[in-house]
């Protein structure tokens, strides 16, 4: 027992004493460091005390008591440069938030070792279903035909609905792509919609009851179970309330929530790495468009969110849409009831539709109205999200992602359309200024030229817009490094995912062309006499005060100058930034200079003085400088080093 306590007091007087002289470095360094690193250095500076005393001690003999406690002291202060200089080179070598602590470095290694279950996973899924050939990134031969293209493309599909909600969601919004992937790749993923593998009903049930805090039979009269549609997230069941009044009941699947987590965990490393690896992934901003998705995601996996986004979407203007109505008392974080409208989506419409083109006009017509006047709209109307109702209108559902636009920048798509209508180069170029952002340099000459070819292209006389417009006006955007905020990448991808709805609604549909009328309409509209006069009447009310002070303040200057007063004020480093920065080299400066001093002299003292084995006063001075010579060169370097990383 009295061996066990022996050590345990000498590990406890270790740590103790380590942490001392630890917390003695890091004041004389000026910085602090983690717990390991303090731990290291004092164990280093309490290793080297007795060598250092012991050889201290062979080159004096017959030292005086005062000889001997100032052997000690410099001993002990050697000893404590020994541990600064450990930490120096730490910091050099290893900066401080390269290296996670110990317990982020055991949880780090949980989620490396669940993403590598997911990795692994999801690539028994690809080779499961045939794809594995496809995953060296060769291209095959059979890819040419329509035949492989076609069982590529299911075997993609059935892969994405078994490998998860994350991969669902991927596969939907490629479905809206007809303008990157072929055919047979659009038609097999769009059955990813509203077609997924539904959650059995217990699990359903227990999602209900937890949500609505009692049982399902106690508020609705009747509750199908078989879904009338299972998407990536959630599915769709018809049901009654007690009232009688017909509703559809939005239930989110059971235990998505952790999966949706990992697999965003994955996207966003994966972005990181295009972005830390690939110039084009910096280029498109794939971090930021990873950081979009997931949160698009996170909102999606709120119903309260989808809930406002329904009301805030149906207050706006009306154009002939109908959206359905939410319960909010019985609607929650993962379930929404909702008026149930009678209909069938856009990709289930037969052929007999009456008036299609019609109904495209009024569906392109109530987007552009939501992006353009409302500044809240609809982000994924694929035709899954689109009813033709019983009555022939048509329906808006899932609100789960829907974008917002602010007033001034409906005001720069606005002025943007308006010149892509007049085929205005310079007008399309400053607009599009305002739309993106713009790094500090930019060749706006060779922009200007861009837009002109742009231009030229696409809206001149005899020329044939179409979505492809989409295409090149984003390689136009990422050639130049400017960047498109996610509000307006959101738009067009809308509208983007629009196109596939309203070719499926009414082939031959030139929505690009149709787009160009009734947006300039739109923009015509909010210039009208009344839209200029409350305009007008609005900055003129902002202007007033500041025309009232202007007489006096004109005056007071003519006054001054007239007088010979008149004096400028300039305040040079006004933003505490730039005062601590410049006041941080100073420090720095001064610090350098004098050890630099202490140093030589003390190499003048310990040289002058060599006659004599004996420690004289010109020696104890020199030691003494080359000690605080070292604690200032190594708080530099500390600094120095700390501030690069």
């Amino acid at each position: 027992m009295q061996p066990v306590l022996t050590s345990i007091a000498f590990v406890v007087f270790t740590v103790a004493t380590s942490l001392l002289f630890a917390a003695m470095m890091s004041r004389l360094l000026g910085m602090g460091f983690g717990l390991v690193r303090r731990l290291i250095a004092g164990v280093i500076a309490i290793a080297l005390f007795d060598p250092v005393l012991n050889g201290m001690g062979s080159t004096i003999t017959n030292a005086d008591v005062a000889t001997k406690l100032f052997l000690g002291l410099l001993g002990f202060c050697v000893c404590v440069l020994g541990a600064m200089i450990f930490l120096v080179l730490a910091e050099v070598l290893v900066p401080t938030g390269s290296l996670p602590y110990p317990v982020d470095l055991v949880r780090g290694l949980r989620g490396r070792l669940a993403r590598a279950r997911r990795y692994s996973k999801i690539t028994r899924i690809a080779v499961r279903h045939g794809l594995g050939p496809y995953l060296s990134g060769r291209r095959r031969t059979d890819f040419e035909l329509p035949s492989g293209r076609s069982r590529m493309a299911a075997a993609l599909a059935v892969a994405l609905d078994e490998a998860g909600v994350t991969f669902v969601k991927l596969g939907q919004i490629l479905s809206t792509r007809r303008d990157l992937l072929p055919p047979e790749f659009v038609a097999e993923l769009s059955r990813l919609r509203d077609r997924v593998t539904p959650a059995p009903w217990d699990q359903v049930e227990a999602v209900l009851a937890e949500e609505l805090g009692r049982p399902v039979a106690e508020v609705f009269a009747e509750f199908d179970r078989e879904p009338l549609a299972a998407a990536s997230i959630a599915q769709v069941h018809a049901a009654t309330l007690r009232s009688g009044e017909r509703v559809v009941v939005k239930v989110q699947r059971p235990g998505i929530g952790s999966v949706v987590e990992r697999d965003l965990d994955i996207v966003a490393r994966l972005a990181a790495t295009l972005h830390a690896r690939t110039r084009w992934g910096r280029t498109l901003g794939v971090r930021e468009l990873a950081t979009g998705f997931a949160d698009a995601m996170r909102e999606e996996l709120d119903f309260r969110v989808e809930t406002a986004n329904m009301v805030a979407v149906a207050a706006g203007s009306h154009t002939g849409v109908r959206y359905p109505e939410p319960h909010e008392s019985l609607s929650g974080k993962r379930i929404l009831v909702m008026e149930r409208l009678d209909g069938v989506s856009l990709s289930q419409a037969g052929p007999d539709t009456p008036d299609r083109e019609g109904l495209a006009r009024t569906l392109l017509d109530t987007m552009l109205r939501q992006v353009m006047m409302d500044g809240v709209f609809h982000a994924d109307p694929h035709p899954g999200n689109v009813l033709l109702l019983a009555d022939g209108g048509l329906g808006m559902i899932d609100f789960g992602s829907v974008g917002r636009l602010d007033g001034a920048l409906r005001e720069a798509l606005q002025r943007l359309l308006l010149a892509m209508d007049k085929a205005d180069t310079l007008g399309v170029t400053d607009a599009l200024l305002e739309v993106v952002r713009r790094p500090d340099e930019i060749d706006q000459v060779g922009l200007e030229r861009a837009v002109g070819q742009f231009v030229a292209r696409h809206l001149g006389a005899g020329s044939a817009a179409g979505v492809r417009m989409f295409t090149d006006l984003f390689r136009i955007v990422a050639d130049f490094g400017l960047s498109v905020p996610p509000e307006v990448a959101a738009v067009f991808r809308a509208l983007a995912t629009l196109e596939g709805g309203l070719t499926q609604l009414s082939p031959g549909f030139d929505m690009v062309a149709e787009a160009r009328g009734v947006a300039t309409g739109y923009v015509n509209q909010s210039m009208d006499a009344d839209s200029l006069r409350r305009a007008a009447v609005d900055e003129l009310v902002t202007l007033v005060p500041m025309l009232r002070r202007l007489p006096r303040r004109i005056e007071r200057i003519a006054g001054a100058l007239e007088n010979g007063r008149l004096s400028l004020n300039i305040r040079l480093f006004a933003d505490q930034r730039d005062r601590e920065h410049v006041t941080g080299l100073l420090h720095q400066v001064l610090l350098t200079a004098l050890g630099a001093t202490a140093g030589v002299m003390a190499v003048i003292l310990l040289t002058a003085d060599t006659g004599t084995s004996q420690l004289t006063l010109p020696r104890l001075c020199g030691y003494s400088l080359l000690i605080i010579s070292a604690v200032l060169v190594l708080r530099v370097l500390a600094l120095i080093f700390r501030q690069e990383r």
